[in-house]
């Protein structure tokens, strides 16, 4: 994965959980704050897991309409991040489950950009894997496309994907080995 597909690092500043109380206070910049430094990053999981860049806009919107309605129940157990990356999961799982086709990933990296550059086949070559690994990530159950995108793409723990998915960490473990069995498979020509 490149350094650009990798979600930013939180910015400095007053910490998540100093914002979230004082957005449940009711302060509107502080939650500004937190839509700023967690925006990009749950776009860039909606798109991945919809296919689509509006759908994933208005996921994302829903779910920072939900988490400020929802503020008072956020008791800093979890960083807000996780908490917010739970209700984001969970509005694309719904959207996906109220739309009939299955939208192919057209988002994904690629991993082969900076060589495709050089070499017409590499770049032939690279568009067809990205083409195939978007493909099998289509064909997945949602709830291990969902696993997988938080775990290769955003990097978050078990722990933090379980607290996203409200699972429990065996259930993000057998969806992973699930996931990356399916994935293994389908990608096995491209080896």
């Amino acid at each position: 994965m490149t350094d650009q597909a990798r979600p930013a690092a939180p910015t400095a500043g007053p910490s998540d959980a100093l914002l979230a109380v004082r957005a449940r206070e009711g302060d509107e910049d502080a939650f500004a704050t937190l839509v700023r430094r967690h925006g990009k990053n749950l776009l860039l999981l909606a798109t991945h897991m919809l296919g689509d860049t509006r759908d994933a806009e208005e996921a994302v919107q829903d779910a920072f309409v939900s988490a400020w309605r929802r503020l008072p129940e956020f008791r800093c157990e979890a960083a807000f991040s996780t908490w917010v990356y739970r209700i984001t999961v969970n509005r694309c799982l719904n959207a996906r489950r109220h739309r009939l086709p299955p939208l192919p990933l057209d988002v994904l990296p690629d991993p082969a950009a900076d060589e495709a550059r050089t070499s017409p086949g590499r770049a032939a070559e690279g568009n067809a894997t990205a083409a195939a690994l978007r493909a099998a990530l289509g064909e997945l159950e949602a709830e291990q496309r969902a696993c997988w995108i938080l775990r290769e793409v955003h990097g978050l723990s078990y722990g933090e994907i379980a607290h996203a998915t409200a699972t429990g960490e065996d259930t993000v473990r057998g969806r992973l080995f699930r996931a990356r069995r399916s994935l293994k498979q389908a990608m096995a020509p491209w080896r």
